[in-house]
């Protein structure tokens, strides 16, 4: 199986990063705390009451308390980025009393690199203060999420390890939106993944217009709009998927494409293709699935299931802080 988990937890030991754990009234939080803590994986901030929160190692702040540090400052700043919407002072101080928003605003001003949420709040409730106070990444237009899925199957991917993409997020993508979650992919395997290069494969029924219909037609148009785009990238479509990740097959219907029969990043055509895909292939295929992990975000937040364990908040975290990382390199470079 892939050592992918392995990975993310060692690169994350070497340079540590502080993630916000806004849910600090769930007992799974507090666990996780506990144990990213002894594996160092993390400086970890715990939002919530101090007086019920032990967790040795970890900052616990309330931001209900009017003397919780910086409140004052949080409350400006979000003034200010929601000024064009009317939010007055006062209400952006009632605001920051919320535990998510006061954890985004710490990623906003530098004091935490990275949030993790959604074990007992909704995708909209993680997802609204990251797009109101961190809002997209520099040349993103949208946010998608993403799955690590890591097969039994060596010969595909990178020794079984592959992304899906869009799995959590986007309904129906227009082929620009398609377009953006295609080269955010490709740069969330690069920061994953950075010893092999990205091969983006966009998926459809048909391979090179070998079929008709609207949806074949968004993929191809989906694949123009990424070479305008991002050319340095290895993107091609629309394909089959065995025309993807099946040397032979992609011999057969895509002689001349670069990516067909190589791909490592799996584009689905829309969330019911990508949902139901990757959870075929951890059904069926026994493959470990993370995520979804979110891209496009000018910072790191990512969305826990309601139903998540411990290990899967252990888990989100490393990988939360890889990306924290990554995204501060990039930012010097």
């Amino acid at each position: 199986m892939s050592d992918f988990l392995d990975r993310m937890k060692q690169t994350a030991k070497q340079d540590l990063k502080t993630i916000v754990l806004p849910e600090g009234e769930d007992p799974r939080t507090i666990e996780a705390a506990k144990k990213i803590i002894a594996e160092g994986l993390a400086n970890i901030v715990i939002l919530g009451d101090p007086a019920e929160i032990d967790v040795p190692g970890a900052q616990v702040i309330n931001p209900k308390s009017p003397t919780a540090p910086k409140h004052e400052a949080y409350a400006q700043k979000f003034a200010e980025l929601r000024a064009k919407k009317g939010v007055t002072i006062e209400q952006a101080r009632a605001q920051i009393m919320d535990n998510t928003y006061y954890g985004t605003m710490m990623v906003k001003m530098g004091d935490a690199d990275g949030l993790v949420s959604g074990a007992c709040h909704s995708t909209a409730d993680t997802l609204r203060p990251a797009l109101q106070i961190l809002k997209t990444a520099p040349g993103t237009k949208l946010v998608s999420a993403f799955m690590v899925m890591c097969t039994q199957t060596p010969d595909f991917g990178a020794n079984g390890t592959v992304i899906f993409a869009d799995c959590g997020l986007n309904i129906a993508p227009t082929s620009d939106e398609l377009s953006e979650i295609a080269i955010a992919s490709a740069h969330s395997w690069k920061t994953f993944m950075g010893e092999v290069e990205p091969k983006v494969a966009l998926l459809s029924y048909s391979t090179m217009g070998s079929a008709g219909g609207d949806t074949a037609k968004k993929v191809q148009e989906a694949v123009a709009f990424c070479k305008e785009k991002a050319p340095e990238i290895a993107i091609d479509g629309d394909l089959q998927l065995d025309a993807a990740i099946v040397p032979k097959v992609a011999e057969l219907k895509a002689p001349d494409s670069t990516v067909a029969g190589s791909a490592n990043v799996l584009v689905f055509p829309d969330l019911a293709a990508g949902n139901i895909g990757y959870k075929l292939v951890q059904r069926f295929g026994r493959a470990e699935a993370y995520g979804p992990i979110l891209q496009g975000i000018a910072k790191p937040v990512n969305d826990l299931s309601r139903g998540c364990t411990v290990p899967d908040i252990v888990n989100t975290v490393a990988i939360t802080a890889v990306q924290a990382a990554a995204e501060k390199k990039a930012a010097k470079a």
